[in-house]
């Protein structure tokens, strides 16, 4: 999130789409509903009709798979009628900038693509730039080449008629919701977004965020106190699991990882740290080798030196051009390259698309190791449906791990307030936490490859790993320490602002990252943490003050949120280029005499009107400001919509581009499409059901939450059920082009069908709780995921869950 749960009550207008924030995010909607008791509009735009849609002012349906379409439209609606906050848009986005006279798009296409690689290259995907190399601007907005014009251009085409002609919303409907948010692009108001999973599983999740980033931008919406866009999390320690590099393509703290042809460290540095020319640009990434080469220190400790470029080598390096994702790690044990497999709190056999897939790919491994509370369906897959265990050569390990109320440590929320917890009861028989069980296998391979030897030995021989207290279980302190950063020999700090000088003893906590050095003199697990422990060892994560001086809710001395301590990033955003708070009454952040006041300021630099030393408030991007134009993205710097992999049309209306053109196309025998199919008519989405949590591996154990929601079940609509002769309770088979689950049929008003491109498209869903294991009579059915495709999005591969075919009959 870039703001946090208890700033949701600050908004004027909510959005929550892509969510259903009630039943899966109780506490945030807590705050939710705290706006709408101040007189807040709240809106829900989802497929479905959930207990969310009860609680909102109004619930827009839209067909799985047009988010793009709907927002593209709001875009052009705030465009058109001017509802765009000007002196926020000029000053705080790149709108004004000119691109490159290269740069086009035409019928679904930009300038750049290349059709048998389905890649773009991005050469025109640029700024023009002045003789000293700073984007040139035009600050009036009417360049027809600058960002404004050219987005003005794309949007253009997305009219009320055709937004709703792909949606299936009605045009009063799209018009309710468009007037309502874009009535926040003015200083005095602000207009929250709220999504989950609904946004990121399709092949244009990233693209679904970035088109809600746009909105925001133009209304002047980040930054601000009830703003932002808000990932409501699910599992409470999501943002710390993604905080520490859960994704294959990061390290802690969101640092890059390694390619193959950055073979020396100054090589990575000098590709990963960005560069601007502009003298307003704070440009924070400037500091990404301090940040990096005190993450080789905490892995390697004394052995990473100067003359060894801090233990570079060491580290692993993925293959250039190459992904790691989740469906790519299955396909390749599909196809024999992947002989061992850890499963660690996961379910895979039920929570992984084409799941007959996976099942298929683990019989290929040698062995398997679970670290998990209970058995699931990986652990157990050589005794699944239709699977001979006599003949799977798979050695399966089970490891009994404890409960989160069972360990002590940090928890992360989706607003980044890392919390601290303690132990509530000891683990049963044999369970230990999991970071215990990987630290002493780890320990054990250490010593095997010092006895033994192997690959890249000194990689492992080297690594730090003194993580043992003394009655040799993981000490979680010492951890958290080496996470947050130490000085690595005794330093003196120079505050030259306070014009004090600090001397740090060797051992002692960083304070905070801006103390990072990339000399090798501190060393830091994940700079976003540092300051979580104070320089005396103090941890911060365990505050529970509950003062509140601004009113606003950021109650400051309660946990501690990276980055240091910000509750609101981008907090800059929030005050005019004089300082002064856009909206008094909401007052993040204030420029009162030298200094800010307010929340923690991304950054201490003046406001932008003094030109000398004032910076623009985006500090994370290169060019200081908000991208509304995005050139990193993989399919396009401007969201257009393409229709799912799956879908119901043969054609694209907005384009002769049917699917986004730079997704990954698995080719085993096994992935399969049916797109367009009279066999496979219906829209299918799916989603949890409040019983029951993710593959439902944890809570099918418990028979209260089993005896409320037993079984698989689809919800089909009225009209639906009427033509294929289905009764509520019926027994019916739901079935894709790559497998089947027999569930039982729930009738209701909570899907209706839409009326896309003139005809009649219905829509179902599935909650994806069961599995095949328990219950063990095997009542509860199967996974939901037997159903979906091994397609994902084209930035980082989320699977695309949420939009695909089926066809239900009767069983």
């Amino acid at each position: 999130m870039t703001n946090h749960y208890c700033d949701l009550k600050n908004a004027d207008v909510i959005l929550i789409m892509g969510s259903n924030a009630a039943e899966h995010h109780p506490i945030a909607f807590k705050w939710i509903m705290r706006a709408k008791d101040k007189g807040a509009t709240i809106i829900h735009v989802d497929p479905r009709y959930t207990r969310t849609s009860a609680r909102c002012d109004f619930h827009v349906p839209l067909r799985s798979g047009t988010d793009i379409a709907f927002l593209g439209g709001m875009i052009n609606y705030i465009l058109q009628n001017n509802k765009y906050f000007k002196d926020y848009v000029v000053n705080y986005t790149n709108a004004p900038f000119i691109v490159n006279s290269g740069f086009n798009f035409k019928d679904g296409l930009f300038s750049g693509y290349d059709a048998q690689k389905r890649k773009y290259n991005k050469d025109t995907w640029t700024f023009d730039k002045d003789a000293n190399g700073v984007p040139k601007r035009d600050m009036t907005l009417s360049d027809p080449r600058c960002v404004f014009q050219l987005l003005k251009k794309h949007y253009s085409r997305y009219t009320l008629d055709k937004v709703s002609s792909i949606t299936g919303v009605s045009k009063e409907n799209l018009l309710k919701v468009y007037k309502a948010y874009s009535a926040t692009g003015r200083p005095d108001k602000s207009g929250t977004e709220c999504y989950a999973l609904g946004w990121t599983q399709h092949t244009t999740g990233v693209q679904n965020i970035r088109s809600m980033a746009i909105i925001q931008l133009l209304l002047g919406n980040m930054g601000i106190a009830g703003g932002g866009i808000n990932a409501l999390r699910g599992e409470p320690n999501v943002q710390g699991s993604t905080d520490h590099c859960i994704l294959y393509g990061n390290l802690p703290g969101y640092l890059k990882m390694p390619v193959a042809s950055l073979d020396t460290l100054e090589h990575y540095l000098k590709k990963c740290t960005p560069v601007s020319n502009d003298p307003q640009s704070a440009n924070y990434y400037t500091n990404y080798p301090k940040f990096f080469v005190s993450f080789l220190k905490s892995m390697w400790g004394d052995k990473a030196t100067k003359d060894n470029e801090f233990g570079y080598q060491w580290m692993p390096k993925l293959d250039d051009g190459k992904a790691y994702s989740t469906m790519h790690m299955f396909d390749a044990m599909y196809e024999g390259k992947v002989k061992g497999y850890f499963c660690v709190g996961a379910d895979t056999a039920v929570s992984t698309p084409n799941s007959n897939k996976v099942r298929k790919a683990m019989e290929k491994l040698d062995w398997l190791v679970g670290e998990n509370i209970f058995d699931n369906e990986t652990h157990s897959f050589w005794k699944g449906p239709g699977v001979d265990p006599a003949k799977i050569k798979t050695e399966c390990f089970l490891l009994p791990a404890s409960a989160t109320m069972e360990k002590e440590g940090s928890q992360s929320n989706s607003g980044r307030w890392v919390q601290w917890k303690y132990k509530a009861a000891e683990a049963p028989g044999d369970a230990i936490p999991v970071g215990e069980i990987e630290l002493k296998i780890m320990a054990e391979v250490k010593k095997l490859y010092q006895k033994e030897g192997g690959p890249n030995a000194s990689a492992i021989t080297n690594l730090k790993w003194d993580y043992f207290d003394s009655k040799g279980h993981m000490d979680v302190l010492k951890i958290s320490q080496q996470i947050n950063g130490h000085f690595t020999k005794d330093t003196v700090i120079e505050d030259k602002a306070k014009g004090t000088s600090t001397l740090f003893k060797k051992g002692q906590c960083v304070p905070t990252f801006g103390n990072l050095k990339d000399d090798g003199s501190t060393a830091c697990g994940n700079w976003i943490m540092a300051g979580s422990f104070d320089e005396k060892g103090f941890n911060k994560m365990a505050k529970r003050g509950k003062d509140d001086p601004t009113g606003l809710g950021l109650f400051p001395n309660w946990s501690f949120a990276w980055p240091v301590n910000r509750r609101i990033i981008y907090n800059r955003a929030s005050c005019d280029v004089h300082g002064k708070p856009y909206n008094p009454k909401r007052k993040l952040l204030e420029w009162v005499g030298n200094k800010w006041v307010g929340d923690v300021p991304d950054g201490p630099w003046p406001p932008m009107a003094n030109k000398e030393k004032g910076k623009y408030p985006f500090i994370m991007k290169a060019d200081g400001v908000g991208s509304i134009f995005g050139p990193a993205m993989a399919e396009g710097p401007f969201p257009e919509h393409y229709e799912p992999v799956e879908s119901p049309l043969t054609k694209n209306p907005m384009s002769g581009q049917l699917n986004n053109p730079a997704i990954y196309i698995f080719k085993s025998d096994l992935d399969k499409v049916a797109s367009a199919s009279e066999k496979y008519p219906y829209v299918c989405t799916t989603y949890s059901c409040t019983e029951h949590w993710c593959s439902g591996a944890l809570t099918r154990w418990q028979a209260w939450l089993l005896e409320a929601m037993p079984e698989l079940y689809v919800e089909i609509g009225h009209k639906l059920a009427e033509e294929k002769g289905i009764k509520n309770g019926s027994r019916v088979k739901v079935s894709s082009i790559r497998g089947e689950v027999e569930c039982v049929a729930m009738v209701t008003r909570r899907f209706k069908p839409f009326t896309v491109e003139a005809k009649t498209v219905h829509q179902v869903g599935l909650p994806f709780n069961y599995g095949w294991l328990f219950p063990a009579d095997g009542s509860g059915g199967d996974s939901t995921n037997l159903l979906t495709p091994s397609v994902g999005d084209a930035n980082v591969f989320c699977p695309e869950y949420k939009a695909f075919m089926v066809n239900v009959e009767k069983a």
